[in-house]
């Protein structure tokens, strides 16, 4: 068999040579934008010109701190198709943990967008490597800045050359990305994507199993692009040339709402809190969104509750995966088999709710203290990953050893196995709660109670116990219209039958807001420390 390389760049050629018509629709600042993509490309060839002007080489990390639109998609193909590293730069960080990460990857040249230059500014003089500033914005001139030397992105593009041709002396194992994780403790930790790792994830993306990606989509990735790429989305849907609708900046669920509706988006994806503040606007306004074949969700355990709303009352079919920053990220889909499709409701709702099956391509084991555990959909262990879009490796950090050992990744993620081989997500090894020596998962008890049509957001964590040794409580938010008729006794009966009495947690607490991470995940470490301060006003 012939020898050719798996490399970024020939994803966007392939747009531009079969699909130039084919569009991306961009939500900027000033609105709504469209282009083609041979326009793409011809812009991307541009900005891989103009990096190189800016002294950019094989190797060098090109950071992006940006939202979700077109120039972002430019840079996704410009960097690794001349040989650079794209290096998407979480904005929700701490100022602290972008510096760290700017530092640690080593960025050349920063891509910034207009709105984003305070957060910047705010940390740049403790950068170490940092040569130049691209502002990305509609503006005709460029915003003071106190960035120096600071760079126009437009201008860029114009004096940029439109017949660049990608580098053809790639390895396809050489670097082609980088994120970060988001870091609930510690600094950050990075991942670099080989050219063939994001390649083959792209060829995953396409699978009937999985997300079954094509041409006839439109494609609306609600993930940033800073979130592990985007989930892939952005480089597989350019590849099969999907159109591609990218919310921009500050988006909500009203706007997300209306570009559905717009748009006729065909599939999205992001993580369990946006789908419920859309689920939310769903319920209080009127769109059309039967365009939609598939809301992807991940990033944390999708509610039960939630899966069904979406398909009972809007009939807006909801795929349940799985992944991290370290699996490029897809590792499991949560599809019915054949001929489990003739199971009760409340069955094929069961499997649905779970993390699913792996994706082709991967291996996966879940291991417990005496070993692989019994696929009987009980027994938990820690879930093992292997593969060729799996990282092996932190870029530069320590903690590898303890996260990949004997050729697997560690995900700190604790699953049971059921004989189907369908995986389901128990918790993060670190948020299981052991009560009188029994363990206890917070996701179940979450699940229940996003379950009641009255709670828009359910978090719980464990506090110690002098006998027990933990137990837990639940944090719970209200939608508005129940706020002042639910409480904690209601909530309590509504999951009791589910669960064994130990289970249920000791306390409810109502808030106004749950603590996230920067990728929109339950900060569990802030709601602990919360807590303490509600039990000690208590006690």
């Amino acid at each position: 068999m012939m020898n050719v390389p798996l490399t970024v760049g020939s994803l966007l050629e392939r747009a531009e040579k079969f699909f130039p018509k084919k569009t991306v629709v961009s939500r900027t600042l000033s609105g709504i934008h469209r282009f083609t993509y041979r326009e793409i490309g011809e812009r991307t060839r541009r900005l891989s010109s103009a990096l190189e002007k800016l002294g950019v080489g094989k190797g060098d990390r090109v950071g992006t701190f940006a939202w979700n639109h077109h120039r972002h998609l430019e840079v996704y193909f410009a960097a690794p198709g001349m040989g650079a590293v794209l290096h998407t730069i979480n904005l929700r960080l701490s100022p602290e943990h972008v510096a760290y990460v700017i530092n640690h990857a080593g960025d050349k040249v920063l891509l910034i967008d207009e709105d984003l230059l305070p957060l910047i500014e705010r940390v740049k003089d403790n950068f170490k490597t940092v040569e130049a500033y691209v502002i990305m914005t509609d503006k005709d001139e460029l915003p003071a800045t106190s960035l120096e030397p600071v760079y126009s992105y437009e201008r860029l593009l114009q004096e940029g050359n439109p017949g660049y041709e990608f580098a053809k002396d790639l390895d396809e194992n050489d670097p082609a990305g980088m994120c970060y994780t988001s870091a609930t403790t510690g600094n950050p930790k990075g991942v670099v994507y080989s050219h063939r790792g994001i390649v083959l994830h792209s060829y995953a993306m396409g699978l009937a199993d999985t997300t079954a990606l094509s041409e006839h989509d439109i494609a609306m990735p609600v993930v940033p692009m800073f979130h592990a790429n985007a989930w892939g989305l952005p480089f597989a849907a350019t590849w099969f040339g999907s159109t591609q609708v990218l919310p921009g900046p500050q988006f909500t669920p009203k706007l997300l709402a209306e570009l559905i509706e717009k748009e006729k988006v065909t599939i999205t994806a992001g993580v369990p809190t946006i789908w419920l503040g859309l689920l939310n606007e769903l319920d209080n306004g009127s769109y059309d969104t039967s365009s939609l074949r598939a809301i992807v969700c991940g990033g944390s355990a999708a509610p039960r509750g939630m899966i069904k709303a979406y398909e009972t009352k809007y009939n807006i079919p909801f795929l349940h995966a799985y992944g991290m920053t370290e699996t490029t990220p897809l590792a499991t889909v949560s599809r019915l088999k054949s001929y489990q499709t003739s199971l009760e409701e409340d069955d094929m709702l069961d499997i649905r709710a779970k993390q699913g099956l792996l994706v082709p391509g991967l291996e996966m084991k879940v291991v417990g203290a005496d070993g692989e555990v019994k696929w009987d959909g009980q027994e938990m262990g820690e879930l093992l990953i292997r593969g060729p879009w799996i990282a092996d490796e932190y870029y530069n950090d320590d903690r590898s050893q303890d996260a990949f050992k004997d050729g697997w990744l560690y995900t700190g993620d604790v699953a049971t196995i059921d004989e189907e081989g369908v995986i389901k997500l128990v918790d993060r090894t670190k948020d299981l709660i052991k009560s009188g020596g029994e363990w206890i998962s917070s996701v179940d008890l979450e699940n229940a109670l996003m379950a009641h049509e009255a709670v828009f957001e359910a978090s719980v964590v464990a506090v110690p116990h002098p006998k027990w040794d933990e137990r837990p409580i639940a944090c719970v938010v209200l939608k508005d219209p129940y706020k002042a008729k639910i409480d904690k006794q209601e909530l309590l009966d509504f999951i009791a039958p589910q669960f064994a009495k130990w289970w249920l947690p000791d306390d409810i607490v109502f808030m106004d807001e749950i603590p996230k991470t920067s990728v929109g995940k339950f900060l569990k470490r802030a709601l602990r420390d919360q807590l303490k301060e509600h039990l000690a006003q208590k006690s």
